[in-house]
C-alpha cells in the first residue's frame, strides 16, 4: 500500500469529512485548519475569519485503491468550487474552497485539473475560485468536530446540509463507496 496525504477545503469540515468517511481507499479523514497565521488556533477564532485559515480535511488514501484525479472529481462534486469565501448560507473565508498539496505532483495535478475543468466549462462556465496551494500549516479541529455528522446525524445543520451531500457522493460515486 502506497499511502498519501492531501488537504482539501471545501466549506464547512463536517460536510467534506462525512463525504471522504465513506471513501473506499481513504484511510483517515481529520478535520482541522489550513493555511492560517495563527499557532493552534481555536474554532472560535477561526470563524472570526482573521486567522486566515479554511475548514479543511486532511485525507490519508491508499493510491493504489483510488488515485487523486478520483480523489478531486469527488471533491468538486460535492462542494461548489465557483463561490468565493462561501458555500451555501456558510459564509467567510474560512469557507473558501481549497487544495492543499503535500507534493510537487499533487500541486500540478491539481492545476492541471482546474485548466481542464475550465476549459470544458464546467459548472455552466462559471470561474472556478479553488486555491491550489502547499499545505503551509495545519493545524487539528478539537476533538467534538472530529467524526461530527457520524456522531450527530439529527442535528439540524447535520440532516440539512451534511446528510444531502453524503447522500449526492453515494448516488453519484457508488463505485468509490466503502463497503458498510
Amino acid at each position: 500500500m502506497t499511502t498519501q496525504t492531501i488537504t482539501l477545503a471545501g466549506g464547512c469540515f463536517w460536510c467534506t469529512e462525512a463525504v471522504f468517511d465513506r471513501v473506499r481507499g481513504v484511510t483517515d479523514v481529520e478535520s482541522g485548519y489550513a493555511n492560517g497565521r495563527v499557532p493552534h488556533p481555536s474554532y472560535e477564532q477561526v470563524c472570526t475569519g482573521d486567522t486566515g485559515y479554511a475548514e479543511a480535511v486532511r485525507l490519508e488514501f491508499d493510491d493504489q485503491q483510488i488515485s487523486l484525479h478520483e480523489i478531486l472529481e469527488i471533491f468538486f462534486a460535492t462542494h461548489d468550487p465557483t463561490t468565493l469565501n462561501r458555500q451555501g448560507n456558510d459564509v467567510g473565508t474560512q469557507y473558501r474552497s481549497g487544495i492543499y498539496t503535500h507534493t510537487p505532483e499533487q500541486q500540478q495535478q491539481a492545476e492541471a485539473m482546474l485548466r481542464q475543468m475550465a476549459a470544458d466549462r464546467l459548472f455552466g462556465g462559471a470561474s472556478i475560485v479553488t486555491e491550489v496551494q502547499p499545505l503551509a500549516n495545519y493545524w487539528p479541529a478539537e476533538d467534538y468536530h472530529q467524526n461530527y455528522f457520524a456522531k450527530h446525524p439529527n442535528q439540524g445543520y447535520c440532516a440539512f446540509v451534511v446528510g444531502p451531500k453524503v447522500e449526492k457522493f453515494r448516488k453519484t460515486f457508488a463505485r468509490h463507496l466503502k463497503p458498510e
